[in-house]
């Protein structure tokens, strides 16, 4: 591939496009960060992922100029091996886990990473999510002997204070997926976790949840999880992740988390039905994939060998633009049939 790198402007997608380039091999610029705010240039939390990306590589280089608004990436070789990372509490666990998922397969040595923040927030996905729904989506392609994702605290915002293990094996060749079927929802799922809160939240939280879910369904079990002492984190919070399985083996997900300490006070009866509902409008979207995670779908399906398929309700144009652009491969939308 070229040795040019490729040059884009703005803070869109850059977590993206550095996942891409580290892929791929091909380096990176991208200018105009922010430039027109009144506090311009990269965000710690982006600091934090350019940090995480030079450890899980060997020989990156990595440049930023004066007033943050420019970086320049070149890729090193993705190494992997044991690694220890604490995430900005900007945002959560999740936003660095997907890019670890991403990577963890074509490292040169097994992944085993601590990562260390908040668990659980209004903006990225849930560790919950990533173990119930991102850690399948990898297992379709092949990845699943020793893919293990472990919760041992929970950290809510603003503080965090929460702390994950993830675990990911080397993959050379990704299996092909043709997953154009969703079938139908045979059984939900969910966790319903608190911490620095009365044990009671949960329980609401479960009971919204089924006010809204038992007319539709009877298998339904939602776990509880309310953590206590050093494992509940630095900050008060409660949060709920409901996941549907369908006969065909795909799954769809929701979560809703509650407002900081000092916000409008969150009723946990509220969340438990506002995730059930959110829950219900991701069936409804149907697709084989859950909304969340056709992009790291798509992502994989294009590092593979052979041609691959899945039915989705609606792709990001801009996404696979990028992702052509990167690995310089073909993504071909087809009307459904």
């Amino acid at each position: 591939m070229s040795s040019k790198p490729l040059i884009y402007d703005g803070s869109n997608y850059f977590r993206q496009r550095l996942i891409l380039a580290t892929l791929s091999g091909r380096s990176v610029k991208i200018n105009r960060i922010r430039s027109d705010d009144d506090d311009p240039g990269l965000r710690e939390f982006e600091a934090s992922f350019i940090r995480l990306l030079d450890k899980v590589t060997n020989g990156s280089r990595i440049e930023v100029n004066e007033a943050g608004t420019g970086v320049l990436y070149q890729p090193g070789l993705l190494l992997g091996g044991n690694l220890d990372h604490d995430c900005n509490v900007q945002r959560g666990i999740g936003y660095y886990l997907e890019a670890l998922i991403c990577l963890a397969p074509f490292c040169k040595k097994p992944i085993k990473a601590v990562l260390r923040g908040v668990t659980s927030n209004q903006m990225d996905p849930s560790v919950d999510v990533i173990k119930s729904v991102s850690i399948e989506v990898l297992k379709k392609f092949g990845i699943d002997e020793g893919l293990e994702l472990t919760v041992s605290k929970r950290g809510s915002p603003p503080h965090g204070g929460g702390e994950v293990t993830f675990c990911c094996p080397i993959k050379r060749n990704l299996r092909p997926i043709k997953h154009l079927k969703a079938g139908k929802v045979k059984k939900i799922r969910g966790v319903a976790f608190s911490t620095r809160v009365s044990p009671a939240f949960v329980n609401r939280m479960v009971d919204g949840a089924r006010s809204v879910l038992n007319n539709f369904l009877t298998d339904i079990y939602i776990y509880t999880d309310h953590m206590k002492g050093p494992k509940s984190g630095r900050s008060p919070g409660f949060g709920i992740t409901l996941y549907a399985e369908t006969t065909q083996g795909t799954t769809y997900s929701a979560e809703a988390m509650s407002n900081r300490a000092g916000q409008e006070i969150t009723v946990p009866e509220d969340l438990g039905k506002k995730a059930a509902q959110l829950l219900m409008e991701e069936i409804y979207r149907g697709g084989s994939i859950d909304s969340r995670h056709q992009s790291l779908a798509l992502l994989f399906m294009a590092l593979g060998q052979t041609d691959a398929h899945a039915d989705v309700h609606a792709l990001n144009l801009l996404l696979r633009i990028t992702l052509s652009r990167f690995l310089e491969c073909i993504c071909s939308i087809l009307p459904e049939l």
